[in-house]
């Protein structure tokens, strides 16, 4: 999860006369690498499907999420850490059936799962079997109830090792020490530890360490391969680029990083989405170099008005801003897009306010996210340990909207003062059947419109209702 961090001031530093040659010569240099165009990485995949699992398969195609039925997919759902581990933290509360179905009730379509490549791989080349069968009885027990799953190999702060989640405590720079200050927080004694933050330049600038990244990330792809409940891998959570200049390190080094490990993992699963996100400086922007790969989508996460200043006080100019900026970037690519995180204490007083807002734009601009997160004792979950879901607070969330279209999707609102569902379909294919997540804490739906009749009557704890469309163009309209 992204947490508090800064933007800070680039500083500069005053030099002599007999500096000022070198220095011109590396602000130069640096603008070479920053403005001046680099060749597009291009990553072959040649999927080789087999027949679908429980859930259709998933790919992108002209910027969007599609099924294997060609229909538009938009992914909305939660953030679960019950696999993952996070320093010596208690183990977190688990995903149980009961978490599924109801998720799944309340029309929630798509779990991002944080893995733990500590718990992967607990000593140098020894995977533990266990761990994955973990995950396997996780995503099938999430398949049971029509959730896809996202896999997201969590780092943050480097490691276990350090209090934080990701790489396994064997893995440091040797020599450099882990610092604790006596007036900073638990979260910013990591983000400030000289050990955290040279082990994270390591990885970065020597490629030893992302060759055994990529190893652990094999070994679940092998796994999951054959899949179809699996949505996809996402690659890694929140990079940041310390101590390397943000452009620079998104260039030069973030990107190659992920067109080296999409063809790594493609040679033994070339099938699910390839996750990528962008780079976490604050909340500026991340430079695109183009990469050429079949399936991917691109991930930013959401916290602006939440987390980054200015907090939110019912202006969603910031967030409109803040996810039109992550489409661009993803147009840029090209890739779809998709939102791995958003999310905001729902203690604070804005907090329905805010999640409201997020929910309206990506009505509007037709996108998927996962909430941070299901179960959070500190407050961001709809539940909180082994106590019971927050109804009220997850009322808030589950909202109607289209899960699968086929052909263009368009004007999709909802408007919660009316429990109205409205969106526009055209151009769909043969079978023009469309299915509208529908939370059963919203009632009956009934549809409006001539043109889409549901296929059966609807079932409370399905979440779903199938419209069958009538002409090439509808206007669905559907009241709770």
């Amino acid at each position: 999860m992204l947490h508090r961090l800064l933007r800070s001031p680039r500083r500069q530093r005053a030099g002599g006369a007999s500096s000022l040659p070198s220095f011109l010569g590396l602000v130069l240099a640096v603008a070479a690498v920053v403005y001046l165009p680099l060749p597009a990485l291009t990553v072959r995949v040649d999927p080789e499907r087999p027949a679908a699992t429980s859930l259709p398969w998933l790919s992108a195609r002209q910027g969007q999420i599609v099924d294997s039925e060609g229909r538009t997919v938009l992914l909305r759902g939660f953030n679960d850490d019950a696999l993952l581990q996070i320093g010596g933290a208690p183990t977190p509360p688990p995903l149980t059936e009961a978490d599924a179905a109801l998720m799944q009730a309340e029309g929630f379509d798509v779990v991002r799962l944080p893995i733990s490549w500590s718990l992967l791989e607990p000593a140098p080349g020894r995977f533990s079997r266990s761990y994955l069968h973990q995950i396997a009885a996780l995503v099938a027990r999430c398949a049971r109830h029509h959730l896809y799953v996202v896999l997201d190999m969590h780092t943050e702060d480097f490691g276990v090792g350090f209090g934080g989640s990701g790489a396994p405590a064997w893995l440091s720079v040797p020599g450099v020490p882990d610092l604790h200050l006596p007036f900073l927080g638990s979260d910013w004694q990591r983000h400030t530890s000289p050990a955290v933050n040279a082990a994270l330049a390591y990885f970065w600038l020597y490629p030893n360490w992302q060759r055994l990244y990529w190893q652990a990330w094999d070994k679940v792809a092998v796994e999951f391969r054959g899949d179809s409940a699996v949505a996809g891998y996402d690659l890694y959570n929140e990079p940041h680029p310390f101590p390397v200049p943000p452009a620079i390190f998104e260039t030069q080094v973030l990107w190659p990083f992920y067109a080296t490990g999409i063809q790594d993992l493609a040679r033994v699963d070339p099938n699910h989405l390839f996750i990528v996100e962008g780079d976490l400086f604050g909340d500026l922007p991340t430079a695109i170099r183009p990469l050429a790969a079949r399936d991917l989508v691109y991930s930013t996460h959401l916290y602006s008005g939440s987390i980054l200043a200015p907090s939110f006080e019912g202006n969603r100019g910031p967030l409109q801003a803040e996810l039109e900026e992550g489409l661009q970037e993803a147009r840029q690519l090209p890739a779809a897009y998709w939102a791995g995180e958003l999310g905001i204490d729902r203690g604070r007083p804005i907090a329905a306010a805010w999640a409201r807002a997020e929910i309206s734009l990506s009505n509007q601009f037709l996108t998927g996210w996962a909430w941070w997160q299901w179960n959070d004792p500190a407050g961001w979950g709809v539940k909180q340990g082994q106590g019971p879901a927050d109804t009220a607070w997850l009322d808030v969330l589950a909202q109607p909207f289209v899960r699968a279209a086929p052909g263009t999707l368009s004007g999709l609102r909802y408007q919660p003062e009316t429990e109205t569902l409205t969106a526009t379909v055209q151009n769909q294919g043969p079978e023009g059947l469309v299915l509208v997540s529908w939370p059963a804490s919203a009632g009956a739906p009934k549809s409006l419109s001539s043109c889409a009749m549901p296929t059966s009557s609807y079932v409370p704890v399905s979440g779903e209702l199938a419209l069958k469309l009538s002409t090439p163009r509808c206007e669905i309209k559907i009241q709770g």
